[in-house]
Order: C-alpha cells, then sequence, then structure tokens
C-alpha cells in the first residue's frame, strides 16, 4: 500500500486533510498522528477490525492493550463503567494531557481493543490535531505508538515513515513532539490510584489531586523476574537495534567504566555507542557519542531520548552504554524506559 504523508499544523485541526484521515477512521482504517507525547497510530476503537490492523501493522502482541483517545470528558461515560470520582478529579487537573486513567469498560468496547481484558485505557491529548481528528472521526480513537513493536516511540513523523511506510495509509506530519514519552498510567479500578507507567504527571502530582497513589514496584526495578502489573510493561520496548547497556553510578566511575568496556569491544572489532550529556561530551575515547542534552533539562533528556536512540540505529553501533538518568521529576518515567530498552541490563559501579 501506498503511504501518504501530509504536513498539517496545529491551526489547521479542521482542514480537509482531517476530514480526509477521519473518513479514513471512519472506513476502519489507520493514521498516524501526533499528539504532544509521541505520534499515536489510530484506528476505531470500537471497531475490532480496525483494532486488529493496528496489532497487524506493528507486529503488537495481542494481548497488550491499546488506549483510547477521546475529545472531551462527557465521552467517556460513553466506553467506561463504574466511573470513580478520582477519574473526574484527575481529569479536570490534567485532561487534555499525558494522563491515561484504567477504568471497567463498557460493552461498547472490543476485548480486540482492550488485549482481552474488561478494562479500557483512557487519555484526552493535548494536541490539536489530535483533538481535531478525534472530534471529526466521531468515535473514540485506539492509538498505541506508531511504531514497529519493541521500537523506540516516533517522536518525529520520519520516524513512523521509517517503521510503517507501505503497512498504513496515511501520516498527518504535526512536526516535533513536545513530551517526548508516553503518558503516566494510572489504574483507577484498585482501592488506591496505582501508576501502571511513569510518565510527564508524576507520582506527587497524581497524590495532589486525589489524596493518595502509589507506583507499582516492579515498573522501576532493575530485576527483570519482578513483572509490573500493566500487561504491554513486560515486553522488551523503546530498544534501538544494537545492545543497550546501563552503567550506573558516581559519575567518574561510570565514565572510567565506559571506557575499559569502549576498548573492550573494539578490541573485538564491534562498533561502539555511548550515550551520555552535554557535561560529559569529550570524556570517551573511539566512541560514536551521542548527548542527550544538558543533564539539568530533565523535560529535554525526555523528550529527546527516542530520537537519540534511533540515531543510534543510523550509526550502525552494535552495543550502546548509556549513562544512568534518574531525575527527581520525570526522571522516573526516563529511567522506565531506559530499563525497557536494556532489558533490564544494568551494570553497577
Amino acid at each position: 500500500m501506498e503511504t501518504k504523508i501530509y504536513q498539517i499544523t496545529s491551526q489547521a485541526a479542521g482542514s480537509d486533510i482531517i476530514k480526509q484521515a477521519a473518513s479514513v477512521i471512519r472506513s476502519g482504517g489507520l493514521v498516524a498522528f501526533p499528539t504532544e507525547t509521541v505520534y499515536g497510530l489510530g484506528a476505531d476503537a470500537t471497531n475490532p477490525k480496525a483494532a486488529g490492523k493496528i496489532y497487524a501493522a506493528k507486529g503488537r502482541p495481542s494481548d497488550n492493550p491499546l488506549i483510547a483517545h477521546i475529545c472531551s470528558y462527557g465521552d467517556l461515560s460513553d466506553i467506561a463503567a463504574d466511573i470513580p470520582p478520582e477519574a473526574k478529579m484527575l481529569a479536570d487537573m490534567f485532561w487534555p494531557g499525558p494522563l491515561t486513567i484504567i477504568l471497567k469498560k463498557q460493552s461498547s468496547i472490543p476485548y480486540e481493543t482492550t488485549g482481552g481484558l474488561d478494562t479500557i485505557a483512557v487519555r484526552m491529548p493535548a494536541h490539536p490535531v489530535a483533538l481535531g481528528l478525534i472530534r471529526a472521526s466521531g468515535c473514540p480513537i485506539a492509538a498505541p505508538s506508531a511504531n514497529t513493536s519493541g521500537r523506540p516511540s516516533p517522536t518525529l513523523a520520519s520516524h513512523v515513515a521509517e517503521d510503517l511506510d507501505g503497512k498504513i495509509p496515511l501520516i498527518l506530519d504535526g512536526g516535533e513532539v513536545g513530551i517526548g514519552i508516553e503518558s503516566t498510567i494510572v489504574d483507577l479500578t484498585e482501592n488506591v490510584p496505582t501508576i501502571l507507567r511513569p510518565g510527564y504527571i508524576t507520582e506527587a502530582m497524581i497524590k495532589e489531586a486525589v489524596g493518595q497513589a502509589r507506583t507499582d514496584p516492579g515498573i522501576l526495578c532493575a530485576d527483570a523476574a519482578i513483572r509490573p502489573k500493566a500487561p504491554g510493561m513486560k515486553y522488551r520496548h523503546y530498544a534501538p537495534k544494537a545492545e543497550l547497556v546501563i552503567v550506573d553510578g558516581e559519575a567518574s566511575a561510570v565514565i572510567q567504566k565506559i571506557n575499559t568496556l569502549v576498548k573492550q569491544q573494539q578490541s573485538q572489532g564491534r562498533q561502539v555507542g555511548v550515550l551520555g550529556t552535554d557535561e560529559t561530551r569529550g570524556a570517551y575515547q573511539g566512541a560514536v557519542f551521542r548527548s542527550i542534552g544538558p543533564r539539568k533539562d530533565e523535560e529535554g533528556i525526555a523528550r529527546h531520548l527516542y530520537r537519540v536512540l534511533r540515531e543510534f540505529d543510523a550509526d550502525h553501533v552494535d552495543i550502546i552504554y548509556s549513562e544512568s538518568f534518574f531525575t527527581p521529576g520525570i526522571g522516573q518515567a526516563v529511567k522506565n524506559r531506559l530499563l525497557k530498552a536494556a532489558a533490564h541490563q544494568v551494570l553497577r559501579v
């Protein structure tokens, strides 16, 4: 199939391009579109065959649920049941925005969308193009990240094309996304709201909104044997083609260890990449070095992570050594994504 790519601005949320994309959604097709987090691969969330096309295009495991995107809080009751007061409290504070909530599903949502679960993951994106597409389509849009399953999520339309060209009919190119990592997921079917995937919205922010919250310990643990609750988080995600190893510890010890590892790998004829920050630029010898930005700019680190991992693919490296990036705010989300990309390979020095 031919994949068409249309450039679209935030001001064109009601344009003919959006109307064409909405027609594709209503007819059971797929459209990749920008959100404030990453690019999503959208289909009618109420259409089981359309949801199935998402899994096929991505090569996504069928037990990994899709997130349904809506454009107004009033749409929530059409797809979710047993909505607790916390849902409205969170929506009032964070929607539109990078927060997904999990609730019991309505019968209107097929199991093909929910990965066979009786719950539905829902969010309202904070991007005019995404909201315009949902509104014009007249249905909730199921949309995981618009990439091949397991690969770094797309933060540019070119990333989508790299993975899905010829597999989907339409990509809406809205430029680079703002946040760069996926939404926080909060399970509201528990007695205590539980974070199943960290993101821009932190546990402290959720506690401020609803009074209590906890984080599933499995999502930040380096031990791969400790399984997170969210079905999708058990899979290797966000991964470059090369093997990725995180080196964690005091800065000077990390630099020394990575330089030693680089020499060892090069002696075996392997091309080595190093993921660091502006502060450590020039500290590594003989490797392909890429900076994720200044260490103090944690939002920039999150925004650049997937792009830099994809750039290593273009460098044709065989192995990547990464500094760790744990910071008080969004750093939990970055740590989680790196752990998944590295298949939990962490060297502590």
